[in-house]
């Protein structure tokens, strides 16, 4: 399924190529050509995935049959959430998504032909310094730039020592005490502990991440349905796989 022909980059430049590439490709699917991307996608077909090529193209297909795959895979099943989000949210989603797929992609071929620490240091360092396609598609990479350019222009006139940006502040959040943790615990265990999984059939523990269907109720384990906590924050409406891959019916 690798669309430019089939070779394998053995060096840190040909990883690098092979990994520009492949993100033009789906950075293009994600922009210029989102409209026809965004048609393939249709919730009503298989689970599908986005991939990238070496070459510069993009496609939506079902993931391959082998086991395990030639290359890592791109997340299952992107066409599913297609219609319960708003179109920027999971537009960002699949970017965010895609922005995995080309590291692991990379990082495999650097693992597969022997790649030292140095090496992979410096694919890191390269890749590093382009925009991610979550970057590009919500337009944060513009904003970045602007924003370097504002601060180099006043760098000389601050003290290096003893700064900090807000950023590193905002990032602290206050952390619940014991007793609060406990008093959850308790709750979720009382509220959902003869929950089962639709997926696996498995009980509600605690610790999990669990998300219910709005169509069916039925609830499922996150790992289950590939969905994480961060997703689910910009899900408007969850259809489980089974429901979302139910025909309308006359």
């Amino acid at each position: 399924m690798d669309g430019g022909g089939q070779y394998n980059p053995r060096t840190v430049e040909e990883v690098f190529r092979d990994f520009k590439g492949r993100r033009a490709g789906m950075v293009k699917a994600l922009t210029t050509d989102v409209e026809e991307f965004y048609q393939q996608c249709d919730p009503e077909k298989e689970n599908l995935c986005l991939y990238g090529f070496p070459n510069e193209q993009w496609e939506v297909n079902l993931p391959a049959e082998e086991v395990p795959p030639e290359l890592p895979e791109p997340a299952l099943g992107i066409n599913f959430a297609r219609d319960g989000m708003q179109e920027k949210d999971w537009l960002s989603l699949v970017a965010v998504h895609s922005d995995a797929w080309l590291l692991s992609v990379a990082f495999y071929f650097g693992a597969r032909f022997g790649f030292d620490k140095a090496d992979r240091k410096r694919l890191f360092t390269m890749i590093n310094d382009l925009p991610t396609i979550f970057e590009v598609v919500t337009g944060t990479a513009k904003k970045q730039s602007k924003e370097k350019s504002s601060v180099s222009n006043h760098s000389s006139n601050k003290p290096k020592s003893g700064s900090k940006g807000r950023g590193s502040e905002s990032v602290k959040f206050p952390k619940p005490t014991k007793d609060e943790d406990e008093v959850v615990d308790e709750e979720d265990d009382d509220e959902h502990g003869e929950t089962l999984c639709g997926a696996c059939g498995e009980n509600y523990a605690a610790d999990e991440f669990w998300i219910c269907c709005d169509i069916c109720e039925k609830w499922f384990h996150g790992k289950c349905v590939k969905i994480t906590p961060a997703r689910a924050e910009h899900i408007k409406q969850y259809k489980c796989p089974s429901c979302s891959n139910k025909r309308a019916r006359p």
